[in-house]
């Protein structure tokens, strides 16, 4: 993959639009997937619901409440721990509680107790609250991951089968300190572990950040990027305060497939909604063999360029050079005619006699001594054809049918971090479609059908798939594809295609 992309990516998306609905939660769990609805879970019994990923409302309490605890999803079951101190800090357990299903309207919704399967006895330096669950994809072992400031992130091993410790008498192997609300993730022959640093619970006043160091064995030890082990309080840094949201913390994993990563957490204070602690959903991008937290489209105006080509996507108009056509002349060089030469000049076009480039305004090189401002698309749409337009790609010149607007649409639902958007030439109503035949074209006017709506997920290396929610007469899920450097098409999703990898850039 091409990760010198990411860079000029994540400029783009400076913004990120919040999560919509109800996403006051603290300490989330990583989000988990039942029966087509994501469900979290936080401290002190707080859950969130959501039927797409964008959308969040209330959703039941489980049976034991405590602090910061985690899901995960193995076989049949939903394993939730979940931590309480037991009297004063650090002094606590970290007990295990399972369902076959998350949905409360379930027949099969019934949590049954695991017991203990770690603690911390109050003298050691450990502090058995925040668990972060991690199923090893090489071992097909389960490990749990805990602790807090109060002395060292821990690991334990479980069973897999029934989610409870295996060896209960094995002493726990200590990975990390000056840490907490830890979790591991592993990628391409590394294992990461990430936890948050800095101060909590104290709202915008909170220091929150999330670190990460990595190693080749689940037991460490974890070095950060300058090879500090984070058992001596190294962690590179993953993702901290920005914008108008503070206190990044609790890290987990959503993998939607296919190349698709993303990573939830929660904010200490959204500025925007009063200083709550709310729930964001993220990229996850890899670069130089570490994660890197991308940021989900704002709106804007964007050139669509493809990552195999280099060319962008346009309305098939007949396009018209910013400023105006130069004349092959001299001091006609725009537009103007003089004697001697056809077409403008008196012996300095082209490479002929004078300064090509004076600065004068003379010869095709000259310039006209003054910014060209931007195109009005008012003006040069007026000889666009009135119904639906083909689309193509071509190199880009800044000119008015290659800039696109990506709005996000209210009410349209959304996916995992990110509600839907419509597409259109920026200035006009002209609308990105799905047609009935699988292909793209534009149509003159948005109407809000799902073949107008388009997903935008940020990749491991910092590009973009674009897809329509759905598309007229197709069954499958279709994405925006490059073919060659002057065509587009949609087709299926190959990960290791660069085809329908795109660059959103500022124009």
């Amino acid at each position: 993959m091409k990760y010198a992309l990411l860079a000029i990516v994540l400029v783009v998306a400076s913004l990120a639009l919040a999560l919509d609905g109800q996403i006051g939660i603290h300490d989330p769990s990583t989000v988990v997937l039942c029966n087509g609805k994501f469900y979290t879970y936080g401290t002190g019994g707080g859950s969130l619901v959501s039927d797409d990923g964008w959308t969040w409302r209330r959703g039941a309490a489980p049976p034991r409440r405590g602090l910061a605890p985690d899901v995960i999803h193995l076989g049949d079951r939903y394993y939730m721990y979940v931590a309480a101190n037991i009297g004063a800090q650090p002094k606590a357990a970290v007990n295990m509680i399972w369902s076959k299903t998350l949905d409360p309207d379930s027949p099969d919704y019934k949590w049954e107790e695991g017991g203990v399967v770690a603690s911390s006895d109050g003298v050691e330096d450990s502090n058995a609250i925040d668990p972060g669950a991690f199923l090893d994809p090489n071992t097909g072992k389960l490990w749990l991951v805990y602790g807090s400031y109060f002395g060292y992130i821990r690991l334990v091993e479980l069973d897999p089968k029934t989610g409870k410790r295996v060896n209960p008498s094995d002493q726990p192997r200590n990975l990390a300190i000056n840490c907490e609300a830890s979790d591991m993730i592993y990628h391409e022959g590394w294992y990461y572990l990430l936890a948050t640093h800095g101060s909590c619970c104290r709202g915008a006043d909170s220091g929150y950040n999330i670190r990460v160091g990595r190693a080749k064995k689940v037991t460490g030890p974890f070095l950060d990027t300058e090879g500090v082990d984070m058992i001596q309080g190294g962690g590179k840094l993953f993702v901290g305060s920005g914008g108008r949201v503070v206190g990044a913390g609790h890290f987990g994993l959503l993998d939607l497939g296919e190349g698709v990563q993303k990573f939830s957490l929660h904010w200490e204070a959204d500025l925007d909604r009063g200083g709550a602690s709310v729930l964001d959903i993220r990229p996850l991008l890899w670069k130089d063999g570490w994660p890197a937290a991308g940021e989900n489209l704002k709106d804007g105006t964007y050139e669509i360029e493809s990552v195999r080509t280099g060319t962008a996507l346009e309305l098939a108009v007949e396009g018209m050079p910013v400023g105006g056509r130069v004349a092959r002349g001299g001091r006609g060089a725009r537009g103007g005619g003089g004697a001697g030469v056809p077409g403008g000049g008196t012996g300095n076009a082209g490479r002929g006699a004078g300064p090509p480039g004076g600065g004068d305004g003379r010869g095709i090189f000259g310039g006209t001594g003054a910014p060209i401002p931007p195109q009005d698309v008012a003006q040069v749409s007026a000889s666009w054809p009135s119904g639906n337009i083909d689309v193509r790609m071509a190199n880009y010149l800044c000119q008015a049918q290659q800039k696109w607007a990506i709005t996000a649409v209210p009410n349209a639902g959304g996916y995992p971090g990110s509600p839907y958007f419509k597409i259109t030439i920026a200035g006009t109503d002209r609308t990105l479609a799905a047609s009935n035949d699988a292909e793209l074209v534009v149509l003159p006017a948005f109407t809000g059908g799902p073949e107008q709506l388009w997903r935008m997920d940020q990749l491991a290396d910092g590009a973009w798939r674009i897809m329509p929610k759905s598309a007229p007469n197709s069954k499958e899920a279709l994405v925006l594809s490059a073919v060659g450097s002057s065509f587009a098409t949609l087709a299926r999703f190959d990960p290791k295609s660069e085809k329908q990898r795109w660059l959103i850039k500022t124009p």
